[in-house]
């Protein structure tokens, strides 16, 4: 695909401070960007999220470049790692700024440009789903993960893990719309609003449905907490729940992703220590492949 030079990112030396040459200098046009975020400042049980983006990056060493689950190669699209966002641990705002400053003046649409973010714990999404609402005023943002995350704040933080979603919906419009599927574990009064509003999926089933029934020129953002999937697949996260889905099940929706305007993507809380077979790691980088060359056209 042709690709050309769409903005060089500024403020690099603050970015060279914590992470040297590892961070890439520019954003290109028709190309997916991968960028780190390596915060779990808001982690409210099991911290570790913040390891998360580098050891899907070691994992993904062992891991073919086709896909064949969607036919798809890496080699054959623009694909570049742009490393990890300067941290600050403690001051989650510093690191979003960072991120929203070096999006300013862009046009995903018009350019071709894609993220995919890696997490971290999920406040980490706020940055990058305010930005694509930005670009895509009717944008469906699909949430899979097993917590509404619909808190309005949590432990006197407002922007924490367990109330992205309900940051996001501070800037919907009735263009939007709100999926959400996997979810196992929140407070009555969050699966109360879910049902009112008729944003919770109960099935593997209804999800697929529903997304099927989305026009295909619709575009749609996923943020996937990796806690969606069940523990006896995947143990290291921070908050597991029994009862989530198989990798398999991921696929079936990805594939219908896979035909739609699929346009954004953050994949967040591995906490690759928590499983010292290193399994979830491989895990969470064959499901970021997947994701990359499902926003592939």
């Amino acid at each position: 695909m042709e690709q050309k030079l769409i903005r060089e990112i500024e403020g690099l030396e603050t970015a060279r401070a914590f992470i040297g040459t590892q961070y890439a200098q520019a954003i290109f046009s028709n190309t997916t960007h991968l960028l780190g975020f390596c915060f779990d400042g808001t982690t409210s049980f099991r911290p570790g999220a913040r390891f998360g983006p580098g050891s899907i990056r070691e994992a993904s060493y062992g891991l073919e470049d086709y896909s064949p689950y969607l036919e798809k190669d890496t080699q054959d699209y623009n694909i570049i790692t742009m490393g990890d966002l300067p941290v600050y641990p403690s001051k989650w705002h510093i690191t979003n700024d960072f991120f929203m400053e070096m999006t300013k003046d862009l046009d995903f649409k018009k350019d071709a440009i894609k993220w995919i973010v890696l997490g971290g714990e999920h406040s980490i999404s706020y940055g990058p789903i305010v930005r694509h609402l930005e670009h895509y005023p009717d944008l469906v943002v699909l949430h899979l993960d097993a917590h509404a995350d619909l808190r309005d704040g949590y432990l006197d933080e407002k922007y924490s893990h367990a109330s992205i979603i309900r940051r996001v919906l501070d800037h919907f419009t009735p263009k939007n719309t709100l999926i959400q599927y996997g979810i196992r574990s929140s407070p009555r009064t969050e699966f109360k609003w879910m049902k009112e509003n008729g944003t919770l999926m109960q099935s593997l089933k209804e999800c697929c449905e529903k997304l099927e029934s989305i026009p295909d020129n619709r575009p749609i953002y996923l943020t996937l907490d990796l806690d969606f999937f069940d523990p006896a697949f995947f143990p290291g996260t921070g908050t597991p729940e029994a009862g989530g889905e198989d990798f398999h099940g991921f696929m079936r929706i990805l594939k219908i992703l896979n035909r739609k305007n699929f346009v954004g993507a953050d994949i967040v809380e591995l906490a690759p220590m928590l499983d010292p077979t290193n399994n979830s790691a491989c895990f969470a980088s064959k499901v970021t492949r997947e994701v990359m060359l499902a926003l592939q056209k």
